[in-house]
């Protein structure tokens, strides 16, 4: 009974025999100075409020849209969702105003209020949220 094979689930993986240690491996330096903002700068320009566009901002005051600490975070919000998915450009709806938000720039582009959006056409966009 000298052929018997040992039950490979019983058997620990790894190489059979003495191991010899290694060294860990050096990182170089291409690999530890990374390009471009920092993950930290990425989340905190994801989860700031948006900035907004001088036309939007006359928007705003032409259409006599205002906006508070609730409608800003619901908005801050909606872009933070529209980014976790990956778009680009969206309109964020907030109590039936519509913000065209640049999500990759984290800026508002425009706004349209309820009494204005009768006929308008929002082009250019990937995705709608209603926040």
């Amino acid at each position: 009974m000298s052929g018997v094979l040992p039950n490979p689930a019983l058997v620990a993986p790894g190489p059979v025999g003495p191991v010899q240690p290694t060294a860990p491996a050096k990182a170089t330096d291409a690999a530890q100075a990374t390009p471009g903002p920092s993950f930290a700068d990425v989340l905190a320009k994801q989860t700031s409020a948006p900035t907004f566009s001088r036309h939007a901002l006359q928007r705003l005051q032409q259409r006599g849209i205002t906006l508070d600490q609730s409608t800003l975070g619901r908005l801050t919000d909606g872009v933070s969702r529209a980014a976790s998915k990956g778009s680009r450009d969206s309109v964020v709806f907030v109590d039936g105003t519509a913000y065209v938000v640049s999500v990759a720039n984290n800026t508002v582009i425009t706004a349209v209020g309820s009494e204005h959006m009768r006929q308008q056409v929002f082009t250019n966009i990937d995705s709608a949220v209603i926040a």
